[in-house]
């Protein structure tokens, strides 16, 4: 397939047509708009391994029992800066913004929340959950675990033992944009493999291992027949991070570590710890925004190596494909787009009414 396959879309039409989408699983209220608005900004932000190509995988789940709509987190334990929250294996997108919500205001009062919730259906995209932490002022730390399908290679090991299971840490700045960093452990996100794969592509060599563990280029080994596996980032250094998720973001949030054979169900639960700390409040002299204000202004400082245009920070990339995809849309391949319109299909919707309107 040729990229001449793609069909651009407007943010605002595409919202309208995937809430319709999730609208039809029953959910209701702020629901479905909630997880429309969320995929798509996954789209906006230049992550479309994170956007409405989820879609599909939602409807499955749903359809098999896995997801579950209308949900919010279950309080397991609450002492003060700490909470334990169950997701009731509810979409990731309301049920991570309602928890959000809790572990901010908790921070708020206290100075720092630690925050564990378990049991959460697909969270999207992890670095959303910073943003909504940094907006308040407040630092956000993020392990989190993915129960889907071992995906992923232990440094040393032939086959998949867990997920992509992401780190993500948001940094409020005074006066420039936060730094959001947010990054799976795998070498790259699963989805974008999918993204890959439904586009034709082939992808560069050290992300991929086959059935067998020796290195390919096709993204089909993770996709189509799930017996290959992705590798970490830096080798031991992304595994260690790996495992560091997969017990934080697993075990100590009660969601649960991946250690069973995949048998194939569609659904995927997030555990995710988050940290949450006021900086106002443990420096109270203004040391963080000073210095964090003049080691950045070092940092750009430095000359743009041959080959780049321009130095850029964690975040910049996600603010640079937002400002431009708002003004002239987002491109969905001919392959993920028919798989959004099969899965409305699943849900007795008319495909070309949902085309219509994420034509607009």
């Amino acid at each position: 397939m040729s990229h001449s396959d793609d069909r651009v879309f407007k943010a605002d039409a595409m919202r309208k047509a995937i809430a319709m989408v999730i609208a039809a699983t029953g959910s209701s209220g702020r629901e479905p708009d909630q997880v429309a608005h969320n995929l798509v900004l996954a789209n906006l932000k230049g992550h479309d391994s994170h956007g409405i190509g989820m879609v599909p995988r939602y409807i499955d789940s749903f359809l098999e029992g896995g997801l579950q709509t209308n949900q919010q987190p279950l309080t397991r334990i609450d002492a003060g800066p700490l909470l334990g929250l169950d997701g009731q294996a509810g979409f990731g997108q309301s049920v991570g913004e309602a928890a959000m919500d809790m572990a901010i205001e908790r921070a708020q009062v206290h100075g720092v929340c630690v925050m564990g919730l378990g049991h959460a259906h697909h969270l999207g995209r992890i670095g959303h959950w910073a943003e909504q932490a940094v907006s308040q002022g407040l630092i956000a730390i993020h392990f989190v675990n993915v129960l889907s399908r071992p995906t992923v290679a232990p440094w040393g090991g032939a086959a998949g033992r867990f997920g992509t299971n992401p780190c993500c840490i948001g940094i409020p700045m005074r006066s420039e944009a936060p730094i959001i960093l947010d990054y799976a452990t795998s070498m790259v996100a699963q989805g974008k493999m999918r993204v890959a794969h439904n586009k034709g592509e082939r992808v560069r060599e050290g992300m991929l291992i086959d059935q067998s563990g020796h290195p390919t280029d096709d993204p089909a080994v993770v996709v189509v027949e799930p017996l290959g596996a992705l590798l970490t980032f830096g080798e031991h250094k992304g595994f260690g991070m790996a495992l560091i998720c997969e017990l934080l973001g697993g075990a100590l949030t009660c969601g649960g570590t991946w250690h069973k054979p995949y048998q194939g169900e569609k659904k995927v639960y997030n555990g995710m710890l988050s940290i949450l700390i006021d900086p106002m409040r443990l420096d109270q002299n203004d040391h963080f925004f000073s210095e964090s204000e003049a080691f950045m202004a070092w940092l750009r400082s430095a000359p743009v190596a041959p080959g780049f245009d321009k130095l850029r920070v964690a975040g910049e990339p996600e603010r640079e494909a937002m400002a431009r995809r708002e003004q002239e849309g987002f491109s969905v391949d001919a392959n993920t787009w028919q798989d959004i319109l099969l899965a409305a299909q699943k849900l007795n919707l008319s495909p070309d009414e949902v085309q219509e309107l994420a034509v607009g």
